[in-house]
């Protein structure tokens, strides 16, 4: 490791090569990446937190603070819009300043919201108020895609969804752990005390800058590269897997930050008793998330996408018929399911991008070294803008549910298009990535059709 004139300052790594065995096994590879992954969890799992903390700060308003349920809905839309949005500019960053610098920069910019929000959190505080500084934990969404960009650099093909899926499992377990504090906030101190949230959070935030300069590394070998970019803004595979990561990613954040709101306004809870709920699922969700990536390392990710969306459909299903039958066990039980199951297709989801690259680069006749590259190039660039689009279905997901409650008084409606949509993924996945053509070979991925069987392994 050395520095280099004209970089930001850093411990850079000049020579970067995981897909070399000897590398990896013999020469630290593995070692420096493991020591990477572990303090870019950190970090992302306290973005998370930050990008979350309207779904607690919602449970502590109560009528003092003049917010209806309408509101309370477009209020945590907010923070999932603007994550989405930044999500974009911070998957370039890495290659722009280091996956570590840009690291420390990304966690001390959590510090805006959280102080911002212990300023304004109170009666009185106005709706815009509170709208602006729910918009500036946007930050904390955004720091998903650097960190899945920086990892994703550091881990061979062959590891990649183990990797990415602890690297995102780790982070998401920050909605239920924000969660929790919340809870415990409320329920020991009362519902007039969110500041205890924010004073918890905001030495962490400096604790984990803190750790990301004296453990994390930049790898020199990733640079920006605008080429990428724009051909994997370009590449059809780019929109398949957003419209397919909205289904699990955009469900997994959106049911997050509306579960507790669904709770309160659908079975008459207390904030207290939502909050004794709310962190179940995205903990679990969370949790699974590896699993899902390891699942897909073993038998292919589009197979587990495939038959995971028709079980999120299944438990859809349960949710709808609780709904209607008003039954809070049986609700859930059907929704806290679909919070697993969101987890289970994060990672197999995540994973199937750097597969589908890479057996792009071969159908071109690339091999070896330089398939690699390529695949790492596009779907480097590629994860920015899939992260981002599949941000913005938890924005989708919770003005379904304003709209729901506002036009009919339940989410039994929004539940409805829910269903259709992880319908239309189920299709969309077979027919792309698993639906073999008359005719094609046996094998999959010789000579047969990019787009259908040839993406089966991926």
């Amino acid at each position: 490791m050395s520095g280099s004139a004209g970089r930001w300052a850093g411990r850079w790594i000049e020579e970067w090569d995981p897909e070399d065995e000897r590398f990896w096994e013999e020469g630290g590879g593995k070692q420096v990446a493991r020591r990477n992954l572990v303090f870019s969890v950190l970090s992302e799992h306290i973005g998370f937190s930050i990008w979350s903390l309207w779904s607690v700060m919602v449970l502590f308003m109560g009528p003092e603070y003049g917010v209806d349920p309408a509101g309370k809905f477009f209020l945590v839309a907010m923070p999932t819009l603007v994550g989405g949005v930044m999500r974009v500019p911070y998957t370039f960053a890495v290659a722009k300043f280091g996956g570590r610098n840009w690291t420390i920069v990304s966690a001390l910019l959590l510090l805006i919201p959280t102080i911002t929000a212990a300023f304004v959190m109170k009666p009185g505080a106005s709706y815009t108020t509170l709208m602006v500084v729910a918009a500036l934990t946007g930050v904390g969404g955004g720091n998903f895609a650097s960190s899945m960009t920086n990892i994703n650099a550091f881990y061979p093909l062959r590891e990649k969804g183990w990797a990415l899926g602890l690297n995102a499992g780790g982070g998401n377990i920050g909605v239920p752990a924000i969660q929790l504090i919340g809870l415990l906030v409320i329920g020991t101190a009362g519902a007039a005390h969110p500041r205890i949230v924010l004073a918890v959070y905001i030495p962490l935030v400096v604790l984990a800058a803190t750790l990301a300069a004296l453990y994390m590394d930049n790898l020199a070998p990733v640079r920006n590269d605008t080429g990428a970019a724009l051909a994997a803004a370009k590449d059809a595979h780019t929109w398949i897997m957003s419209v397919l990561y909205v289904g699990t990613f955009g469900s997994f954040i959106g049911y997050s930050f509306a579960f507790g709101l669904v709770l309160q306004n659908q079975f008459g809870r207390t904030p207290l008793q939502a909050a004794d709920l709310t962190f179940i699922g995205p903990l679990l969700g969370s949790l699974v998330r590896p699993v899902g990536g390891r699942l897909a390392d073993r038998f292919g990710g589009a197979r587990i996408t495939l038959w995971n969306f028709l079980a999120m459909a299944a438990a859809t299903g349960v949710v709808i018929v609780a709904s209607r039958q008003k039954s809070l066990a049986l609700f859930l039980v059907g929704f806290i399911a679909l919070f697993v199951l969101t987890g289970v297709g994060n990672g197999s989801a995540y994973k199937m991008i750097p597969g589908i690259f890479r057996r792009k680069a071969e159908a071109d006749g690339l091999t070896g070294e330089a398939a690699d590259a390529y695949g790492r190039r596009l779907s480097g660039a590629a994860m920015g803008l899939i992260g981002a689009v599949g941000a913005l279905g938890g924005v989708a997901i919770n003005l379904a549910f304003r709209e729901s409650f506002l036009n009919a008084s339940s989410g039994t409606p929004a539940f409805f298009s829910f269903l259709g949509y992880y319908a239309l993924c189920y299709v969309l996945t077979w027919a792309v990535y698993l639906r073999r053509p008359v005719g094609a070979p046996v094998t999959a991925g010789e000579a047969a059709p990019a787009g259908a069987a040839a993406y089966a392994e991926v």
